[in-house]
């Protein structure tokens, strides 16, 4: 920086380079950004006995169950369509879609929101566990056991842990042609 008489203010440039300096001062503590991207970060969840965890990147938000209004005709996993800020949401129900028949009710039920392509839709779990971290280390490319045979397609493999949390995804879902088929 220039040399200027004492009280004089810094222009606009030597603030914003002053600024930068400080930063990269900062900046210099933090860990390697190697060592951030070993971590691998989804949204966990519970289906019956079996935990999963989706990536963050697949599930756009996390709902309290909302009011639904049923829809005749439709297989009876389809729990009904809600409106979610002025847009139509249909939710279905994982359980049943896996074959397990409904979920229970309770208070722990929410709604993953599903938003890829043209497809806007909610999946209804029996709890979500918040967000889970696992070192990439720890993955294992084969599925859990045991699984859900009918949520075999859709697992990419498992973090073990106090639970073999399955890798669901649910872009893999929304692609599979047995849930696009609703209509009975």
């Amino acid at each position: 920086m220039t040399t200027r008489p004492q009280g004089a203010s810094l222009t606009a440039f030597e603030l914003l380079l002053d600024i930068d300096r400080r930063c990269r001062l900062l900046v210099a503590d933090q860990p390697l950004q190697d060592s951030r991207l070993q971590q691998w970060s989804g949204i966990g969840f519970r289906v019956a006995r079996q935990w999963f965890v989706a990536p963050m990147v697949e599930v756009a938000e996390v709902l309290r169950e909302p009011r639904s209004s049923r829809v005749p005709g439709v297989q009876p996993w389809v729990c009904g369509m809600a409106n979610l800020r002025g847009r139509l949401l249909p939710v279905m129900d994982l359980g049943s879609f896996f074959g397990l028949g409904p979920i229970a009710p309770g208070k722990q039920r929410r709604v993953l929101v599903l938003d890829h392509e043209d497809l806007f839709a909610g999946l209804l779990v029996d709890e979500v566990l918040g967000l889970q971290h696992f070192t990439l280390s720890s993955l294992d490319l084969s599925p859990p056991q045991p699984l859900l045979a009918a949520a075999a397609p859709f697992v990419q493999g498992h973090f073990p842990r106090e639970h073999n949390w399955a890798i669901f995804s649910p872009f893999a879902l929304a692609q599979a042609p047995g849930f696009l088929d609703v209509a009975l």
